[in-house]
């Protein structure tokens, strides 16, 4: 069974009127893991809250479909159940909801009435996870993200990654404040996925993220646009020579179209 494809068409988004992507194309594919790279205040971040609909972001023209059904007609829950998936930079934390009943309410979400994960089935899952992922058993119990460190923030949204199993997944920053440990066992999730039925976008700014994991494609974002494409070889230049190259390659002026949170 072939993978799904997310699609992105001419995509043009504003923030309360001003304009932050300029016309955005790309697509990714089950199987491809793509990381998009870029400057601070290019529009990255934007991207992935349009994807998933934030009402921040206001899709002023363009469009976003998943395996051809048009995702901005959904709703947020909806995109979700459709197999779209956000790890977010900054994740919120929510008391009086445990991490186990937020994943377990998530998973029968996707699944549907009548169709849901018995419980045994799912503290067996989820306790294989959270060992492979090397956190401690008791933060399934812990209300969801309050008290929990920059690092365990981030582990816990690779375990709802693996646990939910989405067909595209965005990973916004994912590495940002990580230790070199920490970064290892994130990677080592988001390695464990891969497969033909999962495709991937990660934002980062750093090559360190690509060192354990190798995208196959790399998008250089300024402007609100995507103006370069290449492979791994491309972050690794990016680490060595910064923007300036493609800046002077391409005759971009510095300029920012936004303040990235």
């Amino acid at each position: 069974m072939a993978g799904s494809t997310l699609t992105i068409k001419d995509l043009h988004v504003a923030i309360e009127g001003k304009e932050i992507l300029k016309g955005v194309n790309l697509e990714i594919k089950g199987g491809e893991i793509h990381a998009i790279m870029g400057p601070n205040g290019t529009g990255k971040s934007t991207l992935s809250s349009a994807i998933m609909g934030h009402p921040k972001y206001e899709v002023t023209s363009g469009s976003i479909t998943l395996d051809g059904q048009n995702v901005l007609e959904m709703a947020v829950d909806e995109r979700a159940r459709a197999g779209l998936f956000l790890a977010m930079q900054y994740p919120s934390e929510i008391n009086g909801v445990t991490n186990a009943d937020f994943l377990r309410s998530a998973i029968n979400a996707r699944r549907g009435e009548g169709n849901e994960i018995s419980l045994m089935k799912f503290i067996r899952q989820m306790d294989k996870q959270m060992e492979f992922l090397e956190m401690d058993l008791d933060m399934a119990q812990r209300y969801l993200n309050e008290g929990f460190s920059g690092g365990e923030k981030k582990r816990n949204e690779i375990l709802q990654l693996t646990m939910l199993q989405p067909k595209i997944a965005i990973l916004d920053e994912i590495d940002s404040g990580l230790d070199i440990d920490a970064l290892k066992v994130v990677s080592k999730g988001v390695n464990e996925m891969r497969s033909e039925d999962f495709g991937c976008m990660i934002i980062t700014h750093y090559q360190r993220l690509l060192n354990y994991i190798t995208p196959d494609y790399v998008h250089i974002m300024m402007q609100g646009r995507i103006v370069k494409d290449g492979g791994p070889e491309l972050a690794q230049r990016l680490e060595a020579e910064g923007y300036d190259w493609v800046k002077k390659e391409l005759g971009i002026e510095d300029e920012t179209v936004e303040q990235e949170a």
